[in-house]
């Protein structure tokens, strides 16, 4: 029953970026400026986050805001939604091995806190950023989630959430926004 959940807000919705390109590498993850040097969504990935933004508008899920990270991966796909104003944030930016532990363990702690905290009322927050994010932040049982899989997570306050769905395809989404009468009330495909 996710759709109609989403529908009425209060929920924190984390999506990995869409699909990028597999041969390209973040050759100088210190400087973000540096957009050529990042891996890049694909005409695919693009693609994916134009459907899923036009499924969430046609399925009638309220948006408060769409933050991202800082990587233009990210960003880019943030923008494609087209669900609201995209708020980049070093927060939910990938540090890996280029940032300090301390850094990483912060920047995990502040996505717990954003998975932790209700949006406004009748409204979601999407996030749009990385895996090794949602792992630090949010558990080793979300390690495969995939490039445009989206977690619905439910604010339990205190940087306490759970995991009201998972929804591993784009696809799914376009198909719901296609038939809402059996997309709305049914239960994201098994993993």
């Amino acid at each position: 029953a996710v759709v109609p959940q989403l529908q009425k807000g209060g929920y924190v919705i984390f999506m990995r970026h869409p699909k990028t390109n597999e041969d390209q590498a973040d050759t100088d993850p210190l400087h973000l400026e540096n957009v050529q040097a990042q891996r890049q969504l694909t005409d695919e990935g693009r693609q994916q986050a134009r459907s899923i933004g036009e499924a969430f508008r046609t399925l009638h899920i309220p948006v408060e805001k769409v933050v991202s990270s800082q990587f233009q991966r990210a960003q880019e796909a943030a923008k494609l939604l087209g669900l609201g104003e995209v708020a980049p944030s070093i927060d939910v930016s990938e540090g890996g091995l280029v940032v300090s532990p301390r850094e990483n363990k912060r920047r995990a702690a502040a996505l717990k806190a954003l998975l932790g905290t209700r949006p406004a009322p009748g409204k979601n927050l999407i996030i749009v950023s990385h895996r090794p994010n949602l792992l630090d932040a949010a558990g080793k049982d979300l390690a495969d989630a995939g490039e445009a899989e989206m977690v619905v997570f439910e604010p339990l306050g205190d940087s306490q959430f759970k995991v009201v769905a998972r929804v591993a395809q784009p696809e799914t989404w376009v198909a719901w926004a296609k038939q809402p009468s059996q997309g709305v009330g049914a239960a994201p495909p098994a993993r």
